[in-house]
């Protein structure tokens, strides 16, 4: 691509700021949450708006590929199998460009998919009625991922308006609406029809800037499991007066489960889960430490909370990026309406995460957190351990013609050198790109470390969404050149 194409494909992003935005606020005004069934409908709209909008900017073979989940094999404590039959997934949006003869393949990735915007009145204004204020775009999906995903499609829109409808490089688009559930769906499609997704590189832009003003590429990612951790006691809820003593309770089995999973200081006590955590490297670790960081603004802004918890010897960034860890994310079940009820319950339910870093695998520690958890069972309880999901962590390499495109590009917008940092998320698609596609990926994110992904007033910075269409238009013109 011409540099005149690409001073006109930016040009045409500033001269259509004001549209991109609105159409963005269309796309945060659908529901598409993808956890809860009353939502089924909207995530489809969502899809559909997407599909639509990939045709309109002159994307071809456009089309919605519906997924299913394979039947599982579920295995309790006693040994006992239950199947888990399919269902039907969420749709996932294709589209492609394939004219540029001799020019690499760019895969581009993201999600339209969000989480449930609970608690609803912490809220300051609905979340899904994007509000613009103080430079940002309020609502929930506008950092992770619609936003960022959006920026894509418009750095597409801006290259073929420039181009006289052609891309400098060739494109495959695929966004998947289950990315907040575990991302069954393209996970079985990538490994079952990855000759359909051919490509050089993967372009993800799901991940976030370490701090504002600073360019940024994401190299590696924790991995995931979800569980639930179900207790059973009585055969049904029961009167505390009269079986209080002699009943076993679940939820308080749980509670001392739970207590057993961790020490005081954060340290994991599952035998055998930190056998293969591979430590960073020294450059790594160095680099970290050049970083802008400010523990005490992290703890009082980000946090919010009186001081921070982990292992000892280790920094805030080394135990976000590069330390397993285990958390608690709820506990349904029994009486939680107002006023009282002395009900025992007959179950209780704990939902348990893991992040796991290089080199674990899900499926061992799985098995080891399992075992564990069978064993310290309390007396007269009954429990299932059940795997949700799950995604392998992740470190990409830097040394690739790519990353040095990346770099570059978001230098001539920033005027500043990229930093290369990890996350303590996960996005499990990074490695199925590299096992099944045998691709590197490129996690190109714009997103800000105060942006409240997957928390009440969400936000995505609008200038920091109009520098992600520039810089993406720019890297794409420079894997073109």
């Amino acid at each position: 691509m011409t540099t005149n194409n690409t001073t006109a494909a930016v040009g045409f992003a500033e001269k259509n700021q004001a549209r991109f935005v609105e159409e963005l606020k269309a796309l945060l005004r659908i529901p598409s949450v993808s956890t809860l069934p009353e939502h089924v409908g909207d995530v489809r709209r969502a899809a559909e708006f997407v599909a639509a909008e990939l045709k309109r900017i002159g994307m071809e073979n456009v089309r919605l590929i519906e997924t299913s989940t394979d039947e599982e094999m579920i295995a309790d404590a006693a040994g006992q199998t239950r199947v888990v039959p399919p269902r039907l997934g969420h749709p996932l949006v294709y589209a492609d460009w394939l004219h540029a003869e001799g020019k690499p393949t760019v895969l581009c990735y993201g999600h339209y998919d969000v989480q449930p915007p609970d608690p609803l009145e912490e809220w300051k204004t609905p979340p899904f009625e994007p509000t613009e204020r103080d430079g940002n775009i309020y609502a929930r999906g506008a950092v992770d991922d619609k936003g960022q995903m959006w920026m894509h499609v418009k750095a597409l829109e801006s290259l073929m308006t420039a181009g006289g409808g052609k891309l400098p490089v060739n494109v495959r688009v695929i966004v998947e609406g289950e990315e907040e559930v575990g991302g069954e769906g393209i996970a079985a499609f990538v490994r079952e029809h990855g000759e359909k997704l051919k490509a050089d590189v993967a372009l993800v832009s799901d991940t976030e800037m370490f701090a504002p003003e600073l360019p940024t590429l994401c190299v590696g990612l924790r991995g995931m499991i979800y569980t639930e951790i179900e207790a059973r006691g009585a055969r049904t809820d029961l009167h505390s007066g009269m079986y209080g003593g002699a009943a076993p309770n679940p939820f308080v089995a749980l509670a001392q489960v739970i207590a057993k999973l961790k020490d005081e200081d954060g340290k994991i006590l599952i035998p055998g889960f930190y056998d293969k955590v591979e430590k960073p490297t020294d450059a790594e670790l160095k680099a970290w430490k050049a970083l802008p960081f400010d523990e005490e603004h992290y703890r009082e802004t980000e946090v919010g909370s009186i001081a921070l918890t982990g292992e000892p010897g280790y920094s805030v960034l080394e135990r976000t990026w590069a330390r397993p860890t285990l958390d608690v994310h709820g506990m349904p079940g029994g009486f939680t309406g107002a006023g009282a009820k002395t009900v025992i319950p007959a179950k209780a339910v704990a939902k348990v995460s893991m992040r796991l870093v290089p080199d674990m695998t899900p499926a061992e520690s799985f098995m080891q957190y399992k075992a564990y958890v069978e064993s310290i069972c309390p007396k007269g309880i009954e429990v299932e351990v059940r795997l949700i999901h799950a995604g392998d962590a992740i470190v990409v390499s830097t040394d690739n013609e790519y990353v040095r495109a990346a770099t570059a590009a978001m230098h001539e917008v920033f005027g500043k050198e990229t930093v290369f940092v990890r996350g303590g998320g996960s996005i499990p698609i990074v490695g199925d790109f590299e096992r099944e596609l045998k691709i590197p990926t490129v996690m190109m994110g714009f997103g800000l470390p105060d942006d409240n992904l997957h928390a009440p007033n969400e936000k995505f910075h609008l200038a920091n969404f109009h520098r992600g269409i520039e810089s993406i238009v720019r890297f794409f013109a420079r894997l073109g050149a």
